[in-house]
């Protein structure tokens, strides 16, 4: 048969054979085929500043990384990064032997875990999770550890105890995230000071995903784990520029961490892209030296698209989880009589014409995510709206 070995033994690596086509390649071609309005995928649909964009093209014009950057990020990025670690939290980090640029977060991820984890190490994540920790843990051969947030007072929680008894000898590294997507749960200071302590006391690395740190609203406050006693020393912090700048299809993320971390992660991360996004490095690191007024006025415009959508929701029939950061909000799809979210999100688009991703796809606890649902805002307001008026049909 075409495409077969004379072996019966499967093609796909067996560590990768749970993971099939994306949830979001799923929708979003679904999206396309019914000309729904695509609020599954988590992008934006314009462009971010356009100061940012022209130092692109500026970068181009005048042959910078055009060619191979650096391997740990160019200069000026990785200087950039440092500084706007001090700026923003306190943190002090060397651009040279700290900081190291990847291709998006997501490569930081995966270099981090093919890094850190041996064989058989389990890697304690938040479910639900968002769908690359699930691979990338696979692929470096590690356990996946689950620990559920579980909904209570409008927003989801996590369990400091159920996190506590998940830890075993055999626990290698916390996969954590935060501010938290799918949830939009920010974790707080005591619950990041009982992580910190925990991970001294088992003598645990970390791994923090803050792709969203400057998407946090009302009174949340985003508090990098690497800043509380101890955990600088075994932390890996990720961020992105993606999320924070509106220029997604550009890959540009970075991690910090001392001196051996940085270094460990940067020899599995050779073999991976190398380098990428020469030119787009040096318009991020114009980028993050934006005035604060930038950040505001990029949280303050999420903000009321968040409000927007999540009023639209609740008078649509939903439960609403009113989100502390990113820019999801997830719903519950019980009060309209819906059990599924699988089922729920393959029929919306014919339903009311609009994509949402099923949570149950971030869950290894399936039951746990069936109900609920997520709905991306970082789209324009007339998209919002006319999404709104669209999904209103489903409380008739």
């Amino acid at each position: 048969m075409a495409g077969m070995t004379s072996s019966s033994r499967p093609l796909l690596n067996r560590r990768l054979a749970e993971f099939g086509t994306t949830i979001f390649a799923e929708m979003s071609a679904l999206a396309l085929h019914t000309g729904s309005i695509n609020l599954g995928q988590g992008f934006p649909d314009t462009d971010g500043p356009e100061e940012v964009r022209e130092a692109a093209v500026r970068a181009l014009r005048d042959g910078r990384g055009n060619q191979y950057p650096p391997g740990p990020g160019v200069p000026e990025l990785r200087t950039a990064i440092a500084a706007h670690q001090q700026r923003r939290y306190g943190l002090s980090y060397d651009p040279d032997t700290e900081v190291l640029v990847t291709a998006g977060a997501t490569e930081a991820i995966a270099a981090a875990l093919l890094a850190l984890v041996e064989p058989g190490d389990e890697v304690i994540a938040f479910e639900p999770y968002y769908d690359s920790y699930a691979a990338c843990i696979a692929m470096a051969g590690g356990t996946r550890v689950p620990v559920t947030l579980r909904p209570g007072g409008g927003r989801f929680r996590l369990d400091l105890d159920e996190l506590r008894a998940a830890v075993t000898d055999r626990t290698r590294l916390l996969l954590i995230n935060t501010p938290h997507n799918p949830t939009g749960t920010v974790l707080t200071r005591e619950e990041l000071a009982a992580i910190a302590e925990l991970a001294v006391e088992r003598d645990l690395l970390v791994v923090t995903d803050e792709v969203y740190e400057h998407l946090v609203f009302d009174d949340a406050a985003h508090l990098p784990l690497a800043t509380f006693p101890g955990m600088r020393e075994r932390t890996v912090s990720i961020g992105s520029a993606g999320k924070t700048f509106s220029f997604t299809g550009w890959k540009v993320g970075w991690l910090t961490s001392t001196p051996a971390l940085v270094t460990a992660v940067r020899s599995a991360k050779q073999y991976l892209t190398y380098v990428a996004s020469g030119p787009f490095q040096y318009a991020v690191a114009e980028a993050l030296a934006l005035p604060d007024s930038y950040f505001a006025a990029f949280r303050d415009d999420m903000l009321v698209k968040r409000d927007l959508l999540a009023a639209g929701l609740a008078e649509a029939g939903f439960e609403v989880f009113e989100p502390a950061g990113t820019y999801f909000i997830t719903t519950d799809i019980r009060p309209l009589g819906e059990t599924d979210g699988f089922a729920f999100c393959r029929a919306l688009p014919e339903r009311a014409g609009v994509v949402a991703i099923p949570n149950a796809v971030f869950y290894d606890h399936r039951e746990a995510g069936a109900p609920f649902v997520r709905f991306a805002f970082c789209k324009r307001t007339e998209v919002l709206e006319e999404a709104v008026k669209r999904l209103k049909s489903l409380a008739g």
